[in-house]
């Protein structure tokens, strides 16, 4: 095979990364834009020592699943950031649920039945596949355009409109399309709050400049108002961040009296989830962003028994500015997950459990494995579809310890 090269091939099985697995003369081929069971006609995009990458540009026999892609930009040499949108809504979870499967067995050591005992299926979010997303990032090309980028490139294609955004982002006048040019910006950030904020940031140099709408943004979650700033972090579908508290409480289940840890705790969702239940008991926040650490502390004000540790949490375990013995913790990592050495250091804290909540499913895998070799066992697995139309998932586990 060559770069740019058209060959024919049967789909198999999906894989990670928005991907399906094909092969041709023996050789391992990463398809996008297509689905199992097809036979397609592929170009090569990419070559590799061991597995090529290519995009399904013709579909020969297509699947049940198969739907037309509800934006035009969603297409093999067009924009990167919807990797499912020619997969029906039912096969989409379908798709996410596999990835997790496999993942679970193939990185995080368990086996079918063990996996098949977790009833592990990625559950929809309310509002539909399209108009979710509340904070989009926009790329500036050479000429000022703003856009998306294409899958592994940093080439930037202009866009008149991205479907999955919110409503409010969509009617912002941003894009090339409404001619609006920003050619001292390397991104434009957008946001519509849950609070009803949108507001527009320019990005330059790393520096973020908000251009109109509040500097500083509302977002309703956990029965508070939380402010942060425009650019900061914050979950993206309008629901998650109530579902990611009602998931981790459910199955960490607090009680009064308990003591807890929020790990890369950010602006301290968690962590004031958590003070509700433990009453008078202590909950430390561990975060190492300054941004985070700052809303945090502004944010949880009035928990005067929430502590913010402002420290990498690797460092605050190692360096016992966090010590055990504490009852509960919540573990949100970021995608490249918490890592052996912080899996162990939480489990020498002899907690009765831990809620792990995860965006990446091979880093959560991973991490698994770690806490399965300490004695400790994934007991539940919950997961939820907060990126529609892409391959992202998002899960929220229950490890124990042994006993």
């Amino acid at each position: 095979m060559e770069e740019a090269e058209r060959v024919e091939l049967t789909v198999d099985a999906v894989a990670p990364g928005g991907h399906c697995v094909a092969r041709f003369d023996g050789q391992v081929v990463f398809v996008r834009h297509a689905l199992p069971g097809e036979r397609v006609v592929a170009e090569v995009t990419e070559l590799h020592r061991g597995f090529a990458r290519a995009d399904a540009v013709e579909i020969l026999d297509a699947s049940p699943d198969r739907v037309e892609p509800p934006c035009p930009y969603a297409k093999p040499g067009r924009c990167g950031g919807c990797d499912l949108q020619h997969v029906a809504p039912g096969a989409q979870l379908d798709w996410k649920t596999a990835v997790v499967r496999e993942q679970l067995t193939r990185l995080g050591g368990l086996t079918d039945a063990e996996v098949d005992e977790l009833g592990v299926r990625v559950e929809p979010l309310p509002g539909g596949l399209l108009g979710w997303r509340s904070r989009v990032r926009y790329a500036v090309d050479g000429a000022g355009r703003a856009g998306l980028l294409k899958h592994r490139s940093h080439e930037v294609v202009p866009i008149d409109r991205c479907l999955i955004a919110h409503p409010a982002i969509q009617e912002l006048p941003v894009l090339a399309a409404s001619g609006a040019r920003w050619p001292d910006a390397e991104a434009v950030e957008t946001v519509a709050s849950t609070g009803g904020d949108v507001s527009v940031v320019a990005v330059a140099e790393r520096v973020p400049t908000p251009v109109s709408g509040p500097a500083v943004v509302r977002e309703v979650a956990a029965g508070r108002e939380w402010s942060l700033p425009a650019s900061g972090f914050w979950q993206v579908h309008p629901v998650a961040a109530d579902t990611l508290v009602g998931a981790v409480l459910d199955l960490l289940d607090p009680r009064p009296g308990e003591t807890a840890w929020d790990l890369y705790g950010g602006a301290g969702l968690f962590a004031a989830a958590l003070a509700g239940r433990v009453g008078d008991a202590r909950v430390t926040l561990v975060e190492s962003a300054a941004e985070g650490v700052a809303a945090a502390r502004e944010n949880l004000a009035d928990l005067p028994r929430v502590e913010v540790v402002a420290a990498r949490v690797e460092t605050a375990l190692a360096r016992r500015r966090v010590t055990g013995p504490v009852d509960v913790v919540v573990l949100d990592p970021p995608r490249t997950g918490a890592g052996a050495q912080v899996v162990r250091d939480v489990v020498a804290g002899r907690p009765r459990a831990v809620a792990y909540v995860a965006c990446d499913p091979a880093a959560f895998a991973r991490d698994v494995r770690t806490f399965t070799g300490l004695g400790w066992r994934l007991a539940a697995l919950r997961g939820f579809d907060l990126f529609p139309m892409t391959q992202h998932v998002e899960l929220v586990g229950l490890l124990l310890p042994p006993g």
